[in-house]
């Protein structure tokens, strides 16, 4: 497992409607600045083309020192120079990521207990784990809890929370599981003001 320093501490998820957003990169911009380097944008649109997916991924890197990661293609990934990728259930396998770039920090999105212990088996570096919280990005999901997500902890593995996480709840999942991280796409995205709640989240997160 790679040093737990180098793994950013807060990732910003886009999607389909952040990435056509006229104010992408002011609000980039505004999110890098106060996340710094321990900021990830996780290039991330399931219905984007190929070249929507990687012009995203080149807008959101080019503002360092945040980090940009890669979610499912990796082929954009790689054109785009990304620090990570994060895998779903329709993913290359971490082995084969690996493959293409032994540099990457490659993480494995999770849901349950048996999910991260097979990402584990198969070598992800760290787990996406979700929805702890409800959340409006999936209705449909039962939130794991406190519980739940500390076994998931338990595995060994950096975790990374996501799902109604706002900065007000950070110092709750902190004590209650020792997560590494958060994930939010609507708490830093829609935010009145994206350089403070990146702020506020970083700042929870660091103690």
């Amino acid at each position: 497992m790679k040093a737990l320093p180098a793994l950013p501490r807060l990732h910003a998820i886009t999607d389909e409607r952040i990435a056509r957003r006229p104010d992408l990169d002011t609000v980039v911009q505004q999110l890098a600045t106060a996340g710094r380097e321990h900021l990830a944008f996780h290039a991330r649109g399931r219905a984007l083309s190929g070249l929507e997916h990687f012009e995203l991924a080149s807008r959101l890197g080019a503002f360092t020192p945040a980090r940009l990661f890669v979610n499912d293609r990796l082929d954009v990934a790689l054109a785009a120079g990304a620090a990570g990728v994060q895998l779903g259930r329709g993913s290359l396998t971490p082995e084969d990521a690996r493959r293409l770039n032994a540099s990457w920090w490659i993480g494995k999105s999770v849901h349950d207990l048996p999910e991260a212990a097979a990402a584990h088996a198969g070598g992800a570096d760290y787990l996406l784990v979700g929805p702890v919280f409800p959340t409006a990005t999936h209705p449909d999901r039962a939130p794991l809890g406190l519980a739940r997500l500390k076994e998931i902890v338990g595995v060994g593995l950096p975790v990374i929370a996501i799902g109604g996480v706002t900065p007000e709840r950070i110092p709750e999942l902190m004590a209650g599981a020792a997560i590494h991280g958060v994930a939010a796409i609507r708490a830093l995205w829609q935010a009145a003001d994206p350089a403070e709640a990146a702020r506020r989240m970083v700042e929870e997160l660091n103690g």
